[in-house]
């Protein structure tokens, strides 16, 4: 029985579309997985029911141990988008906006994501991707050969040597921008993208 992974889900009332193909995955594709990851973006994970892992995470895939990660922490030449995911993440700064009326909550989070597709749009492209240090790091750290890592939105697999040793990196696309999933069945693993809808 498959695995399924996918990334940077980002469901939204802004784009229903991709939240009714991203419904319609649930209900065929990952109803016939034997589990589903989801590598990051998922809002109202804890409402969802979801088991939730940290990041990074250690998973035995077919009997190999693969580190998965959402992987903006790889992202360390992104020197703006770093600051800001440690403001964020801080316990303090969670419990503030947590305080805030939800209006206010839901205009914060829509300004959020347009000054994003701002930094986005105006940023070199190398400090979009990952640092090739950091992903050696993050290799040696959790002595796997294999990561699986979204947040970068350019699905792909990397062939690289860390120390000598073969490893393959497997970067997951945006779910809400290409449907892209990825399967792991019998050690196998394979890219898909899903046609939008029209």
């Amino acid at each position: 029985m498959a695995r399924l992974l996918v990334s940077d889900v980002h469901l939204d009332a802004a784009a229903p579309e991709a939240t009714e193909q991203f419904l319609d995955f649930l209900a065929r594709q990952a109803r016939e997985a034997e589990a589903l990851y989801i590598l990051g973006d998922l809002f109202f994970g804890e409402r969802s029911g979801c088991r939730l892992l940290g990041d990074p995470v250690i998973a035995e895939l077919d009997g190999e141990p693969v580190l998965l990660t959402h992987g903006d922490t790889l992202c360390t030449d992104d020197h703006s988008y770093q600051e800001l995911r440690s403001a964020v993440r801080s316990p303090g700064w969670q419990r503030r906006f947590l305080a805030l009326p939800l209006r206010v909550r839901e205009t914060l989070s829509r300004e959020a994501r347009a000054g994003s597709a701002r930094h986005i749009a105006r940023a070199v492209p190398y400090i979009m991707d990952v640092n090739e240090g950091a992903v050696a790091a993050a290799f040696r750290a959790a002595r796997v050969r294999r990561m699986i890592h979204g947040h970068t939105h350019r699905p792909g697999v990397h062939e690289m040597r860390i120390d000598g040793a073969p490893a393959e990196r497997i970067v997951l696309g945006a779910w809400y921008e290409q449907g892209s999933y990825l399967t792991c069945e019998q050690g196998k693993y394979e890219l898909h993208a899903l046609p939008r809808p029209a």
